[in-house]
C-alpha cells in the first residue's frame, strides 16, 4: 500500500474555517464521487486545529510555518497509481480535481509526494 500525500497551504484569500469547509463539504465529496474510478483505496483528509500548541511545537524545534491541512490518498500499489492516473477517466479526474483544487489551494505554497507506511 503505497500513499500520496499532499500537505496544503489554502487559498490566499480564504480564513482556514473556509478553506477547511470547502475541504470538507465540496472538494471531499468531489473526489469520493470518483474515488472507484481512480482505484483510491481510501482518502483522508487530515485538518489543522487552530490551537497554541502548534506555535508552542513548532517554535520549540525552529519549524516553518504549519500547513492548513494534510491529504492522502491511497493505493494498492505505486503501479496501480500510475495506471490509474494514465488512464483516460484518470486524466480526466485529474484534471477536473486541479481545477477544483485552484479554489481552495495555494499550490505554490503546498507540496505532495509519495509515501509508505510503516506501523510500530
Amino acid at each position: 500500500m503505497i500513499k500520496f500525500v499532499m500537505c496544503i497551504c489554502r487559498h490566499p484569500d480564504m480564513s482556514r474555517k473556509q478553506f477547511q469547509d470547502y475541504w470538507l463539504n465540496q472538494h471531499g465529496p468531489l473526489f469520493q464521487k470518483f474515488a472507484d474510478d481512480y482505484k483510491a483505496k481510501r482518502y483522508v483528509q487530515d485538518h489543522t486545529v487552530d490551537t497554541p500548541l502548534n506555535e508552542n511545537i513548532r517554535a520549540s524545534r525552529g519549524m516553518a510555518q504549519a500547513y492548513d491541512g494534510v491529504a492522502e490518498v491511497w493505493f494498492e500499489s505505486e503501479e496501480a497509481l500510475i495506471e490509474a492516473m494514465s488512464s483516460p477517466e484518470g486524466q480526466k479526474l485529474s484534471a477536473i480535481l486541479l481545477e477544483d483544487e485552484a479554489k481552495f489551494i495555494d499550490h505554490a505554497k503546498s507540496t505532495a509526494f509519495i509515501t509508505v507506511e510503516h506501523v510500530f
